[in-house]
């Protein structure tokens, strides 16, 4: 009888394999790790750059154009002569920062508190009251005397208690609206009533200083204020609630530029509040504004180690890892250069 002898040798992966094995695969995942961690990182620095240059462009572009309407008084251009404010200042509701337009404070703005250096002073603020919106006719049947309504094309975007402005090449006047002009039998027709009324400071008389005619056009006339607050860029248009514009925005300084001998170029710049731009009639020598913003990113930890940044003249070392970057510029004040 033959026997039959079967070797079974042993299958699969020893010890000694598998942990050779396991060293490979943590070093190869360590290397994707390394890889996602450092690919992240970079997505993380590149998404905040772009926001805060995004940030930056969006908050010049914004206060740069109003700036550029700072006393724009429709087709006038001969002066503050020919411009009458209506409103009536003796009115518990009269704010002389909103309604005490007098042609030579198209530009003001405040100086923030010195800090350690500066770099590190509290932002300033800066305020513009002009013509904005809008550009309504006046059409016919014109003002047969200087207390007569106003017909207009639309009433569109006009209200009741609205601040305007209506002039022509040769005239300006600011008032109250004090009927709503889009309903009723008052329908596209802008009335300016002198007396007390519900919100506002009123007019002092119905009359203004000159009848209108189809040359004419009304405005809505604003007081608009930038300033920072919460590391953002705030606007806050008359009396209404300041609305936020742009977030990063963690500094801003403004500089005036001062026309003194009327040749319609800055001669100094200045900060607000210091000596050569206190007074009414050192703000209406203001020609042009030098806009300095420092936009910060959102995120903190976008960079492996703090980044010293240079602003308003100095340079500072932060207690964070955040993207800066400065936004400069000039920007000439039209309405005040023939």
């Amino acid at each position: 009888m033959n026997k039959f002898s079967i070797n079974i040798k042993q299958q699969g992966m020893t010890l000694i394999e598998i942990m050779i094995a396991l060293l490979l695969g943590v070093l190869l995942l360590a290397g994707v790790i390394q890889v996602f961690l450092s690919s992240n990182q970079t997505y993380r620095m590149q998404e905040n750059m772009s926001r805060v240059q995004e940030n930056g462009r969006f908050a010049m572009d914004f206060i740069s154009r109003d700036i550029r309407m700072a006393d724009y008084l429709g087709c006038l251009r001969s002066g503050v002569a020919n411009m009458t404010n209506n409103l009536d200042a003796t009115d518990a509701d009269y704010d002389a920062d909103i309604h005490g337009y007098n042609g030579n404070n198209g530009i003001t703005g405040t100086n923030g508190a010195a800090g350690a250096d500066s770099a590190l002073d509290a932002p300033d603020s800066i305020t513009i009251r002009g013509a904005f919106d809008l550009d309504i006719n006046v059409v016919t049947p014109y003002m047969v005397n200087t207390a007569a309504n106003i017909k207009v094309s639309s009433s569109e975007g006009l209200a009741q208690y609205d601040i305007v402005l209506v002039s022509d090449c040769s005239s300006a006047d600011i008032f109250e609206i004090t009927t709503d002009p889009t309903s009723g039998a008052g329908a596209e027709v802008v009335v300016h009533n002198g007396g007390n009324v519900a919100e506002g400071p009123g007019n002092t008389s119905q009359m203004l200083s000159t009848t209108y005619a189809g040359d004419a056009s009304i405005y809505k006339f604003n007081t608009i204020t930038y300033f920072i607050q919460d590391d953002a860029l705030f606007k806050q248009v008359n009396a209404d609630t300041a609305t936020e514009l742009i977030e990063g925005i963690s500094n801003m300084q403004v500089l005036y530029g001062v026309d003194t001998d009327a040749d319609n170029t800055a001669n100094y710049y200045v900060e607000a509040e210091t000596g050569g731009l206190n007074t009414e009639a050192e703000w209406v020598q203001v020609v042009s504004v030098r806009l300095s913003l420092l936009a910060t990113s959102i995120n903190d930890n976008v960079t492996s180690e703090s980044i010293d940044y240079t602003y308003n003249g100095d340079t500072t070392t932060p207690n964070d890892k955040r993207l800066r970057r400065v936004f400069s510029t000039t920007i000439a004040v039209r309405n005040r250069i023939p």
